[in-house]
C-alpha cells in the first residue's frame, strides 16, 4: 500500500494559508456587503444535499459529473454541490415560496466538481452571488449586471469587461424566421461557438442564413448595429432583445468594456433570453457570469429569475482583497485595557506569552513601548 505523504492533497484542493485567506475572507465580504446594500439578502444551504433532488436542477450538470458518497443515515446517494445557484432555486421554490417577490438573496461558500479542466485546474472553488428571483424583465437585468459591477469594483477589480448573450436566440430563430431541421440545430450552434462560416454554410442553404450571427460579435455598440441590421432583414423577429441589450447596456459606466457574442453557450446552458460573462485585465478566462433563467416549482410551474455568480480566486491569487495589517506587538505585562482601546482602533495585537518571543518575527510591524505603538 503506498504510504500518502503528509499533508497530501487530492488533485485539485488546496489550502489557502495567510494572508491569502484573509484576503479571500476581505473580497467576499465586500462583495456581499455591497450586495447587501441593495437589499440581497444571505442565504447559506448545505455543502451537500440528496444526489437526485441536486440534479433536478442542475441542468447544466450530469449526474455523473458529481462529487457523490451515500449517506450512512438514510442509505441515499448524496452529491456535493458543483453550483450553489441550484440551491438558491430550491430555497426560493420551497422554503421561501411565500415570500413576497422579487425576492433578493445572496450567498457564498465552496462548491466542488468530480473534474476540472486546463484552463482552471482547481476542483474546489469559491462561488459568490446574488440572485433576483420572481423577474427576469430588463430592469431586472439592469439591476443585476449593475449590481456585479458594482460588487467589484468595491473589491478594487479594475478593467472590467461585460460580454453579452442571447443564450435560447438560436432556439427561437429556428423556430420561427429561420426554420432548421431538428438535427441541424446542435451543428449550427457548434460552428457558431467554433465562428467557422465555412462549416456553418456547408450544413445547409438553411444554416447559412445565420452567418451574419458571427459578423454581430465584438465590442458592444458596432456588433449592435450588424445585429440590428440583420433584425431587419428577419423584420423586426428580435426587435424586444435588441430593445433589452441596448437598456442593459445603457447605464453602465465609461469604465467598462462592452463586448457582445450573440451566439455563445458555454457556462449558459440553464441561461434563457439574457445572459453575461465578466472578465478583468490580465485575467485569463472568465471571473464570473450570470443571466436570466427558469426556478421549477414543486408543481412543475417554472419562476423567472435572474443572478449572477463571481468566481474570485484568481483575483485573490493576484492580490486582491489584501490589506497589509497593522500588527502589534504587545510586551509580557501590558496593559489590557489600552491594548482593547488599540484593537478598537484597527491593531491587531499579538502578545507575547514568553519573553523570549521576538514581534517582527511574528510579522508585527510595530510594537507596544509604554502607552505608545512604535515601528520596528
Amino acid at each position: 500500500m503506498t504510504t500518502i505523504p503528509p499533508g497530501l492533497l487530492p488533485e485539485g484542493l488546496s489550502d489557502r494559508l495567510p494572508p491569502e485567506a484573509e484576503a479571500s475572507a476581505r473580497l467576499v465580504r465586500r462583495v456581499l456587503d455591497t450586495v447587501a446594500a441593495h437589499g440581497y439578502e444571505r442565504v447559506m444551504p448545505p455543502l451537500a444535499e440528496f444526489e437526485d433532488t441536486l440534479v433536478s436542477r442542475l441542468k447544466s450538470m450530469r449526474a455523473e459529473d458529481l462529487v457523490r458518497a451515500i449517506d450512512p443515515v438514510s442509505q441515499r446517494s448524496l452529491a456535493l454541490r458543483p453550483d450553489m445557484t441550484a440551491q438558491v432555486g430550491r430555497i426560493a421554490a420551497t422554503r421561501l415560496a411565500s415570500a413576497p417577490r422579487p425576492l433578493r438573496l445572496s450567498y457564498a461558500g465552496p462548491v466542488i466538481r468530480l473534474r476540472a479542466n486546463q484552463l482552471r485546474p482547481e476542483r474546489e472553488r469559491l462561488q459568490v452571488g446574488a440572485e433576483l428571483i420572481g423577474s427576469d424583465s430588463v430592469a431586472a437585468a439592469v439591476e443585476i449586471v449593475n449590481v456585479a459591477i458594482e460588487s467589484l469594483q468595491a473589491a478594487s477589480v479594475t478593467g472590467i469587461t461585460i460580454d453579452f448573450t442571447l443564450p435560447d436566440l438560436i432556439d427561437a430563430l429556428a423556430a420561427g424566421p429561420l426554420p432548421l431541421a431538428p438535427e441541424e440545430i446542435e451543428a449550427v450552434r457548434a460552428e457558431l461557438d467554433a465562428k467557422d462560416a465555412g462549416a456553418l454554410v456547408a450544413i445547409s442553404p438553411a444554416a447559412a442564413a445565420y452567418f451574419p450571427l458571427i459578423e454581430a460579435t465584438g465590442p458592444f455598440h458596432a456588433a449592435m448595429e450588424r445585429l440590428e441590421a440583420f433584425n431587419a432583414q428577419l423584420g423586426g423577429a428580435i426587435d424586444s432583445r435588441i430593445a433589452g441589450l441596448r437598456a442593459i447596456a445603457k447605464p453602465i459606466g465609461w469604465d467598462v468594456t462592452l463586448t457582445l457574442d450573440p451566439t455563445e453557450r458555454h457556462g449558459f446552458e440553464y441561461q434563457n433570453w439574457f445572459g453575461f460573462s465578466i472578465f478583468a485585465e490580465g485575467f485569463t478566462g472568465e471571473i464570473g457570469r450570470g443571466g436570466s433563467y427558469a426556478i421549477t416549482r414543486a408543481d412543475g410551474s417554472e419562476e423567472p429569475a435572474m443572478g449572477f455568480s463571481l468566481y474570485p480566486e484568481p483575483l485573490i491569487d493576484a492580490g486582491f482583497g489584501g490589506e497589509a495589517p497593522k500588527r502589534l506587538f504587545l510586551p509580557l505585562h501590558h496593559d489590557p485595557v489600552l491594548a482593547a482601546q488599540l484593537r478598537a482602533e484597527g491593531w491587531q495585537t499579538i502578545a507575547a506569552l514568553t519573553p523570549q518571543e521576538n514581534g517582527e518575527a511574528l510579522r508585527c510591524t510595530h510594537w507596544l513601548e509604554g502607552d505608545s505603538p512604535r515601528a520596528y
